[in-house]
């Protein structure tokens, strides 16, 4: 570049690094061209306005978008992130070490049916014929047996049989209950004895394994049975209950070993007498769990 005369002029640029001044170093009288440098002051003002809106609107569009990347975090689905700053202070944060301690506890053994039939102290709900054999029939499996007459004495020797009198007397018997079913040409009377305590009870069983027996209950269609013909005779005891049965024919025909259906009969009464013994203790087991 020359700075004297013949060579090209450039054009002085504020912005530009080395650029000539709009003056000449070597002109006539070396005075400013005040022309060209009242032109360049205002082409220097127009480029700094021009930046500077600029930068304004660059400043317009980085906070635009601050503003929308904090409402789209906030409206996420994930919600707000928890962040350190989320953390509670550093005494209040439990201690990893403590666990929660419980007391001991333990549910209390439930109550034992047999104990509510074992003694005439606690075995206190009603008693009679209806409540030990409700019903018009009694139904066991596949088989339905009539339900016949009953009877409920506290002359207990009046209504046994052979050595049976005079066994119940001497452990105390204060009630015999019975009652008959029947099916198909053969009955069966139950006899259920009651005394003080299950031990009388268990005598009882022992002493009347022979020779003994209650005597069978006829009506409501139920003719005499088992007066005079050979009948099976059982016995057995539950709590404070001692229960027989004799099963016979009703034609009056003897029974034999071989005579399955007799013996299935006496079966199911000795069960059903149980069950339905065992099942007072239950409901004031249950009575007295609930008090």
């Amino acid at each position: 570049m020359s700075y004297g005369q013949g060579g090209p002029q450039s054009q002085w640029d504020p912005w530009k690094p080395n650029s000539q001044q709009p003056w000449s170093s070597g002109g006539d009288d070396g005075t400013p061209d005040w022309a060209a440098l009242a032109e360049a002051s205002e082409s220097r003002n127009k480029r700094r306005k021009l930046l500077f809106t600029g930068g304004g609107a660059l400043a317009t569009v980085a906070i635009g978008t601050a503003v929308a990347m904090a409402v789209v975090s906030a409206n996420g689905d994930d919600g707000p992130q928890a962040g350190p700053s989320n953390l509670p202070a550093s005494a209040s944060l439990p201690s990893g070490s403590a666990t929660p301690s419980f007391a001991p506890t333990s549910a209390p053994p439930p109550l034992d049916p047999k104990d509510f039939i074992a003694s005439a102290k606690k075995d206190t709900a009603p008693l009679s014929a209806d409540t030990l054999f409700p019903g018009t029939q009694l139904t066991m499996g596949d088989t339905v047996y009539k339900k016949g007459a009953t009877a409920d004495t506290t002359n207990c020797a009046s209504a046994a049989g052979a050595n049976l009198p005079k066994i119940l007397t001497a452990n105390g018997c204060t009630r015999l209950i019975r009652v008959t079913y029947s099916k198909g040409g053969i009955a069966a009377t139950v006899g259920v004895a009651v005394f003080a305590d299950q031990a009388k009870a268990e005598q009882v069983k022992k002493q009347a394994k022979k020779n003994a027996m209650v005597r069978s209950l006829p009506g409501k269609g139920v003719k005499d049975f088992c007066n005079a013909a050979v009948c099976l005779t059982t016995t057995n005891a539950a709590g404070r209950y001692a229960y027989f049965t004799t099963v016979g024919f009703l034609d009056g025909k003897n029974v034999a070993k071989t005579d399955t259906k007799v013996f299935s009969v006496g079966n199911d009464l000795q069960q059903f007498t149980f069950d339905q013994i065992y099942r007072r203790g239950q409901a004031q087991a249950s009575a007295a769990a609930n008090r």
